[in-house]
């Protein structure tokens, strides 16, 4: 039996208070990380419930900001400042509706698992390294590979105790870190399911800190909401040109890519659903357009918000949509409950966030494909740690496109002697590129034997090949050597091919 409408819309009021309680941590978390005031990333998550989920082409997906957005919006704020985020974000949403007009949704599934789950290791490095300095009280040294650098020595200051502000804040986040651990791993599975971990973190450290009145960073929250919205200067359109357009179509295109590759793990969770991706293309250019008028973080789908979603038993899109309404009530009704959370908590769940994108399974998984592809993952996580997000990526889809290319105009053959009669078989793609090679292993045959060329194993042959393969056959049977191609074969692996018309070997 189906759920009746009662029961739907008591299973998504309750999916919507459990995705609440997730995200409003981590959306202030995320915007920390990304340099900016918590409440933009508030507001991010208020538009990403309200306005992303009332549109959205996967009704079961939640949008807010994001970690991986999180890295290039830091480096924007870093760059050009606060002043143009608005600018950029606002012209990545209007690439994104563009995008989803044009229909090109499942492009950006076109990307080589290494290369994606290098890309999320290599946020979870990039993050962990960044806000394990916040964890504790202290300022990101600039680069991920600063900050890993610098971790040594701010752990030696804490572990000597030459400032007490650190060691406090660091006490704090690992406390925030060891309840999330524990909350996971608790028997009672029930309980677990339904109070979130990142909240009993957040409440026991919030209350730790401050009961005891600990001197530590605190969130920054405004009275008024309203305060922290950010209208964009279109001013500096003018100075930085087209810096601001290769930020903005650098977020359009990670944020769809997260996006999209969240809406089809959801497919796979919930049976029956399908997404529409360019709908949801269009839905998240709407909230970033938006976002990016206000002032807040760019948006994207979220993984763990939206599996958490799934899991909580939401039947519609009215989960999502009512877990921005929460967000909205409980920013302008508490905002002095939110100021209380110490900012190490939050660093800290960045930090365990991080840890967990770091995902060694997944790097077995993708050996298990052949070395090359760990080494595409490997390269694409350190050249994120390295230098910077958008590198990473061409980085390591470079290297996929390389491999390709490499497998693509590949060409063995074997050649192999019975009664004196010889057979090459050919394995692979024939492409001019391998032209040498053939004409090596051709040119190395005696001319007065039986010679047979096995097409068989054939995946490709160009025009350069076939006519190569077409003027040696009539000059070594003019020097009496008896031979058999199969070009039935041919025939009938690349319709079309005809031996008397070279241009047809372009299968």
């Amino acid at each position: 039996m189906t759920p009746g409408p009662d029961a739907i819309k008591r299973q998504d009021f309750l999916a919507s208070l459990v995705i609440f309680l997730v995200a409003l941590p981590l959306c202030m978390g995320v915007a920390i990380a990304s340099g900016m005031p918590p409440a933009a990333g508030l507001l991010t998550g208020i538009i990403g419930g309200l306005i992303v989920g009332a549109v959205s082409g996967s009704p079961f997906q939640v949008s807010g900001p994001t970690v991986s957005l999180a890295l290039i919006v830091w480096e924007i704020v870093q760059h050009f400042g606060p002043a143009a985020l608005g600018v950029i974000v606002l012209l990545s949403g209007v690439l994104q509706i563009g995008f989803g007009v044009l229909r090109w949704g499942r492009i950006f599934r076109a990307v080589s698992p290494a290369v994606v789950q290098g890309m999320l290791s290599g946020i979870g490095l990039l993050i962990l390294v960044s806000q394990f300095h916040v964890m504790l009280d202290a300022k990101p040294k600039g680069t991920g590979l600063d900050n890993l650098l610098a971790i040594p020595e701010i752990l030696w200051r804490v572990v000597t105790l030459n400032d007490g502000s650190h060691e406090t804040a660091a006490l704090i986040g690992l406390l925030t870190i060891l309840i999330i651990v524990c909350w996971e791993k608790m028997p009672i599975e029930k309980l677990r399911s339904a109070v979130p971990p990142t909240l009993v973190a957040v409440i026991v450290a919030t209350a730790v800190s401050t009961l005891l009145n600990l001197e530590v960073n605190r969130v920054q929250l405004p009275e008024n909401l309203l305060s922290a919205l950010r209208l964009p200067e279109f001013a500096t359109v003018n100075t930085l040109g087209w810096s601001l357009l290769q930020q903005a179509l650098l977020i359009a295109l990670v944020g769809s890519a997260e996006t999209l590759l969240t809406a089809n793990a959801i497919d796979r969770m919930v049976p029956g659903h399908k997404s529409k991706y360019d709908r949801e293309l269009v839905a998240q250019g709407i909230g970033n357009t938006v976002c990016g008028v206000i002032g807040a973080l760019p948006v994207a789908g979220v993984i763990v918000r939206s599996s958490v979603n799934v899991k909580a038993g939401a039947q519609t899109r009215a989960s999502t949509v009512l877990h921005g309404v929460w967000l909205l009530l409980f920013t302008i009704i508490f905002p002095f409950v939110l100021r209380l959370i110490p900012a190490a908590t939050l660093a800290a769940l960045l930090v365990y966030t991080g840890y967990r994108l770091i995902d060694v399974r997944a790097a077995q998984r993708i050996a298990q494909y052949g070395k090359s592809e760990l080494l595409i993952f490997a390269v694409t996580a350190f050249s994120i740690l390295v230098s910077d997000l958008f590198t990473g990526v061409i980085v390591g889809m470079t290297l996929s496109a390389l491999k390709l290319l490499y497998v693509f105009c590949k060409l063995d053959i074997h050649k192999t002697i019975v009664d004196g009669r010889i057979t090459l078989k050919l394995v692979g793609a024939a492409t001019f590129l391998s032209l040498p090679k053939l004409a090596d292993a051709l040119e190395s045959l005696p001319a007065d034997t039986e010679l047979h060329v096995d097409f068989s194993r054939l995946t490709y042959i160009d025009h350069a090949s076939l006519d190569m393969l077409m003027n040696w056959e009539d000059q070594y049977k003019s020097q009496g050597g008896t031979l058999t191609i199969d070009w039935g074969v041919l025939q009938a692996r690349f319709k079309g091919l005809e031996k008397s018309d070279a241009l047809a070997g372009t299968a």
